[in-house]
């Protein structure tokens, strides 16, 4: 058997895996879409990145964390639907029998019913971009309203604990006033100066629990309301009084304590809270969860219970893996912002690790099932490599056939590139290649006489040796038997044309 007619058999068992496999990329794809492979493996992925590991993923806090984060309007609106009845209804069918697997799966697996598959919804996205997944899941975490409440809390204690200060000096001046010769009026004027300031003080602080101004704004408004008692209260010093004098002397010490700057102010009393703080919440027992838990209870039961039944049902897992990240973000960030923004981009490269990890496991479980596909096409289509290689061998027209429908078919994708565009029915119509269960196929890979039991014809364990290349074959993928039916038809068609050459 010279080199030509070695290249045409190659040729015809190629394009021959080619067109089967076309066949069962559509089938694998068919399944996918019906049972929803990639967004039912995408949503695994994720409770697994979130619990931790595979073990306690199936943890009902868990779940529900993960049925939130998709029912986010930043997830939902990536699972597209189409409308109208005539639009939805192939998708509905194939709802519909989704729903039946999984409900027979869910019956032989006995899965919890708390493990909803979509979060109340019939489908969910296939893929979710690293910047929406952790836009969702800092929403559902409500960081920024955990940071507000914890600063809500240190701003009061900031002001009680001036106000106790101030309160306390004026006691000690007004004890001495009474025992001299100052009118009432200037004790009054004190008294009144005071009220007036611990008003202002506590309509800064509501101002900053009703989120109309931020925190510097806040402390600097304090500022300034002490600057002006201060200056009021000097204007009450009557004749050099000593003990006023003394008074006003504390005063401006104790601003000048409370506010050597308005950065230092900030800083010293923690009004922004740094992310590690902010972890710190996530796990009972902590100083910043005792602290949230003490501060907003008496005043605001109904904030205090939405973040502590927030912060309780976070998954263990969840927290040690974010307390991990927080940590290394609190090194590389200065202020509460830029610690966000920190811990943003280490929960995105975590996630990108894991769906990079989850995407190699799906894509061996996928290469199993197209195993298993290609073992069913060719037993179905009797797709026998030996006899396909036999029969290409022995019969000079057919491979003459197949190479013509190769080299044509290669032709028409350097205008579509799609190999999804070939139409395989078409081709199957044009030539007759060596697979199917005709009786001349039969008779050849049989023989003439075959075994046989209760009539019935036995296939030989050649047969059945072929049936598993061929699938195994299959399973490579059509893009594989593309590439390498041209670079086979390249192949031959150099040794032709050096051939023409008399080289």
């Amino acid at each position: 058997m010279n080199l030509p007619v070695v290249l045409d058999i190659a040729l015809g068992l190629v394009f021959t895996y080619l067109i089967l496999s076309l066949l069962a990329s559509e089938i694998q794809e068919l399944i996918a879409t019906v049972l929803q492979w990639r967004a039912v493996h995408l949503k695994k992925s994720i409770e697994i990145f979130l619990a931790g590991d595979v073990k306690n993923s199936d943890a009902k806090d868990v779940l529900d964390l993960v049925n939130r984060i998709y029912n986010n309007p930043i997830i939902r609106s990536i699972n597209q639907e189409t409308k109208g009845f005539l639009s939805t209804l192939p998708r509905k069918m194939t709802w519909k029998v989704a729903d039946i697997v999984r409900s027979v799966k869910k019956l032989v697996s006995r899965s919890s019913p708390e493990n909803k598959i979509f979060a109340n919804q019939n489908s969910g996205p296939s893929y979710i971009s690293s910047d929406s997944f952790v836009s969702g899941l800092l929403e559902e975490l409500k960081v920024p309203k955990i940071i507000h409440a914890l600063a809500e809390v240190r701003l009061e204690n900031f002001k009680i604990q001036h106000l106790r200060e101030i309160k306390l000096i004026l006691t000690r001046s007004l004890r001495q006033i009474a025992a001299s010769e100052l009118s009432t009026n200037v004790t009054h004027d004190i008294n009144d100066d005071f009220v007036n300031l611990d008003s202002e003080y506590r309509q800064i602080v509501d101002d900053f629990k009703n989120q109309r101004f931020d925190v510097d704004t806040s402390v600097n408004r304090m500022q300034d309301s002490l600057s002006k008692y201060i200056n009021n209260f000097q204007a009450n010093i009557e004749n050099n009084h000593p003990a006023l004098m003394e008074t006003h002397k504390r005063l401006q010490t104790l601003q000048n304590h409370i506010f050597p700057s308005l950065e230092e102010a900030i800083t010293v009393a923690g009004l922004k809270p740094s992310i590690s703080e902010i972890i710190q919440l996530m796990e009972t027992g902590k100083a910043g969860y005792n602290e949230i838990q003490s501060g907003l209870q008496p005043r605001d039961s109904e904030r205090y219970a939405t973040i502590r039944d927030l912060i309780d049902s976070l998954p263990p897992g969840m927290k040690h893996n974010i307390a991990t990240m927080a940590k290394r973000a609190q090194y590389k960030a200065k202020t509460t912002e830029e610690g966000i923004r920190v811990l943003r981009q280490e929960i995105e490269n975590s996630f990108d690790s894991s769906m990079q990890r989850a995407g190699g496991v799906y894509k061996r479980n996928a290469k199993g099932v197209a195993i298993l596909i290609g073992i069913v096409i060719a037993f179905g289509a009797n797709a026998d490599t030996f006899y396909i290689i036999d029969r290409l061998s022995k019969d000079t027209a057919l491979r003459e056939a197949i190479v013509y429908k190769a080299q044509q078919t290669i032709d028409q994708q350097v205008l579509d590139p799609n190999l999804k565009n070939i139409d395989t029915n078409q081709i199957l119509e044009d030539i007759s290649l060596p697979i199917g269960w005709s009786q001349k196929n039969l008779t050849e890979q049989l023989g003439t006489n075959p075994i046989k039991i209760n009539g019935v014809s036995v296939v030989s364990s050649n047969m059945i040796v072929g049936w598993l290349v061929s699938g195994f074959a299959i399973a490579m993928g059509a893009p594989f038997w593309f590439d390498l039916l041209g670079k086979v038809m390249n192949v031959r068609n150099t040794g032709k044309g050096n051939k023409g050459t008399g080289n």
